[in-house]
């Protein structure tokens, strides 16, 4: 439901200028940067007597050096704190009497890496942030406060007319349950592969062709290599922007992976649009199986938070897989940024409905340092998990 994502390569130093730039001075003509973002999440569950109510304020802390050779570094911290008592289940806290909200307290090494660009080549080796397409496979859970980030190699190339390509080795994942130990695993210790090739076909759109293979010690029943393509683009109508994604995937097991699957991915989506507003309807389909479990189409790096719904009720796909319909607006108002959107949730196997979703946003920045953020959403159980009511209300302060 997210347009895609390109990462270009960034333009490198000419040779003259990096000769006259010493260590010391690319060390010290860095940039810094400091944001805090404060967020209050309460979570109306049925089946457990005390709502969550989660108060937590994150501190990020960046400083990226200036360009010496090609060579950069950046580093970034983030210190995430409960304001007002652990009233939520973070998943490490043992408040197991409340909803869980996935936002541990922590203090961590969110990023630290080492950049060379030449040319339209890049390689970026560290802790890093890895966004790839629309998120729906690689991103990193910016939604939660403790986002996901790789401890990998990344190539990057535009050398191609209109492409680009890119390839990380994922040695370790560390993911929003972090960086402590506990259930579900803080890190996912890896031996990954991430392929992707993006082509950009002017009035056609943009099309992407990938292959991740994921290889984890610690979840061997998330080990899975997955091949697929993503279109997007928008097409002009008139006076109105016709945008469309399409994208197709295939699943199966790779490494130690103890079950032997094979499941599918498709979506469609297409919408209308003018400057102020905007309108999507679509279907998304992860396959399962009817009988079986573990058998069924999984994202586990995906930024989960952006599709089927703000509720998070299908961060795992059921083993019957699932079906999702939708439609969204969106709108610009008075400075006020608007979205609403409702889900119908379905078993893909077998003839079951699952639930139904409304989600609602409004966002709006103030100035250039601040931005304000009111959310809901509410999911009405069929067969599938509780009904639940989810609202939030975050500021966000950067400089």
């Amino acid at each position: 439901m997210t347009a895609a994502v390109t990462l270009p390569v960034q333009a490198a130093e000419t040779p003259a200028a990096a000769q006259s730039v010493t260590l010391a001075e690319a060390i010290t003509a860095g940039q810094a940067h400091i944001s805090a973002r404060y967020r209050f999440e309460q979570v109306d569950e049925d089946g457990f007597a005390k709502d969550a109510h989660a108060s937590t304020l994150r501190l990020r802390l960046n400083y990226e050096t200036g360009v010496w050779h090609g060579f950069s570094f950046m580093t970034e911290f983030d210190h995430l704190q409960s304001v007002g008592g652990d009233t939520y289940n973070s998943t490490r806290n043992n408040r197991t009497t409340r909803p869980i909200v996935a936002d541990p307290e922590d203090t961590d090494l969110n990023q630290a890496l080492l950049r060379y660009v030449s040319g339209q080549e890049e390689v970026v080796l560290g802790r890093q942030r890895i966004n790839l397409d629309n998120q729906r496979f690689i991103g990193d859970v910016g939604w939660r406060q403790n986002e996901q980030t790789f401890d990998a190699v990344t190539l990057r190339s535009t050398r191609i007319p209109q492409t680009h390509l890119t390839y990380s080795y994922v040695d370790n994942v560390n993911r929003v349950f972090g960086p402590d130990s506990g259930t579900p695993p803080g890190d996912l210790r890896s031996d990954s592969h991430l392929i992707d090739a993006a082509w950009d076909l002017q009035a056609a759109g943009r099309l992407s062709a990938f292959g991740y293979l994921l290889d984890f010690d610690n979840a061997a029943t998330l080990s899975s290599k997955t091949f697929g393509v993503l279109w997007t683009g928008q097409y002009p109508v008139g006076q109105f922007k016709m945008p469309w994604s399409l994208s197709y995937a295939t699943q199966s097991e790779t490494g130690d992976n103890p079950v032997n699957y094979s499941a599918d991915y498709w979506q469609v989506e297409i919408g209308l649009a003018q400057d102020t507003w905007s309108a999507r309807i679509g279907r998304e389909v992860l396959t399962g199986d009817a009988t079986r479990t573990d058998r069924a189409f999984q994202t586990p790096l995906a930024t989960l938070h952006r599709w089927q719904g703000w509720v998070d009720k299908f961060l795992t796909t059921p083993p019957q897989g699932i079906e999702d319909t939708y439609v969204a607006l969106g709108a610009k108002l008075a400075g006020f940024d608007l979205q609403l959107a409702w889900h119908d949730f379905g078993a893909e196997a077998v003839s079951r409905d699952y639930g139904t979703e409304w989600n609602l946003s409004v966002g709006r920045k103030v100035g250039k340092h601040v931005d304000l953020l009111l959310k809901a959403a509410r999911y009405d159980a069929d067969t599938f998990a509780t009904d639940t009511t989810k609202l939030w209300a975050s500021a966000t302060v950067s400089f």
